[in-house]
Parts: C-alpha cells; structure tokens; sequence
C-alpha cells in the first residue's frame, strides 16, 4: 500500500495532507524519516509514526453527515483557536474534513477517515456534483447566468462553469440554485464577483445526493449503510 493512502485511512488527514505530512519530514517508517512520495508499505508489518506519534489502521470506518452553522472551520484545527467543525461532532472520533466550507458558509458537510473516499468526493476528475443556494444583491437577471454555463474566467485564469437558475427574488435580492462540478477555494463567490454579482448568503444545500433534511445548524447524524454505498459508487470504489 502506498505510504499516504495507509495515512489516509488512519484518519490522521486525507490522503492530499498526506503528501504534505511526509514532504515536510513529519512521517517516519520503521524509524526512518520518509520526505518522498509514492513509498510503498506493509501495513501489517511496518511501524509508521506521524510526529512521532504510531498510527494504525481504524477498526471501523466513520461517515458522518453535518449541518455545519456559519462560525465554524473546516479544518482540523485552527492555530488561533477558533471553532472547528471537529468541535461540532466530537474530536475524539478522529474524523477530517472532507473538502471545504468558507467560514459564513452553511449547510451539508461530510467528515470521515476514510481518505480514499475522501480524496475521490474532492478530487475535480471525479465529477462529484454540489449544489448551493446563493443569494445575491439586486434582481438578477436570466443571460448573467447563461455565463455560469459558459464558463466564467476567474482572475487566476482559471475558467469555471457551473449550472445556474433564478429561485425567486424578494425585497431587492435574487436566490439563485447553482451546480458545479469543481470545487475550487472560494469558487461561488469568485465566479459571482467576476460577473457583477455580490454574494450575501451561502447556503450548500446537496453533497452528492445527500442533504441536510431534519438536521439544524451544528446537528449532524452518522450515514446509513445505503449512503454509504451510494457514495463509493458514485466515484468508483
């Protein structure tokens, strides 16, 4: 097995903070400091250290589901102590982040530690649909959107398409439902300034068919056997 999808799996980080942890020097297996990708191990027979903390395989699995509130990182911890959403479900479950939702961004959040899904559900080649409510200021109009599917160029260069429609506009707003398929940092709020669009409101409202039905703000419930499945099937496990 590959060095950083065993990490993954022990639910120390996805499999991409992986790669970080052993470029920066923190993994050592059997001892020896390990600074390169792509090492190949025996997960039953080496001793992998993180830090110099020993790592293993998790006995089970953990899929979890979150409403996450606005106030809170997606990150595992924060260097200036601010809430995390690992506060939010417990940090003695030893999940991550699956992905990122900007700070005074809500809605459908996963966590787990499995990396490998975790690196599929994220990765851009997988495809993995989001859909978000976006209130925006003003009474947007119908050939702004058609943008949105023709490609939007960020200021990076970047091109960045998605699927847009006008919910309903009310008291000088419009909420607009967007699609994408990517998932770059900030992209919504990027893709609307680069068409005149000021975001007010972030809301993700589905993650890969999964919503946040019957869960409030902070609350969050472990997935059932079927949405697990479901997801391994949408990327191919």
């Amino acid at each position: 097995m590959r060095l950083n999808k065993f990490l993954g799996q022990t639910g120390i980080s996805s499999r991409r903070g992986a790669d970080l942890l052993i470029q920066s020097g923190r993994v050592t297996v059997n001892g020896i400091k390990i600074e390169e990708l792509g090492i190949l191990i025996d997960e039953k027979k080496d001793e992998i250290r993180v830090d110099g903390k020993k790592v293993s395989l998790p006995e089970k699995s953990l899929y979890i589901l979150l409403n996450k509130p606005k106030g809170y990182l997606c990150t595992v911890k924060d260097s200036f102590g601010r809430p995390t959403v690992l506060d939010l479900v417990g940090r003695y479950k030893k999940v991550f982040p699956v992905g990122r939702l900007d700070l005074d961004t809500e809605g459908v959040f996963l966590l787990t530690n499995d990396g490998e899904l975790a690196y599929r559900l994220t990765h851009p080649k997988f495809q993995v649909e989001k859909t978000y409510m976006v209130t925006v200021k003003g009474e947007t109009r119908e050939k702004v959107l058609k943008n949105f599917h023709r490609g939007i160029k960020l200021e990076d260069g970047e091109i960045a398409k998605g699927e847009a429609k006008i919910l309903k506009i009310e008291e000088g707003n419009s909420v607009l439902e967007l699609k994408l398929r990517e998932g770059r940092k900030r992209e919504i709020k990027r893709m609307c300034k680069a068409v005149g669009l000021s975001v007010t409101n972030l809301v993700r409202t589905e993650f890969a068919n999964l919503t946040a039905k019957n869960l409030k703000p902070g609350a969050w419930r472990y997935l059932r056997e079927k949405e697990i499945e479901d997801l391994k099937r949408t990327v191919g496990l």
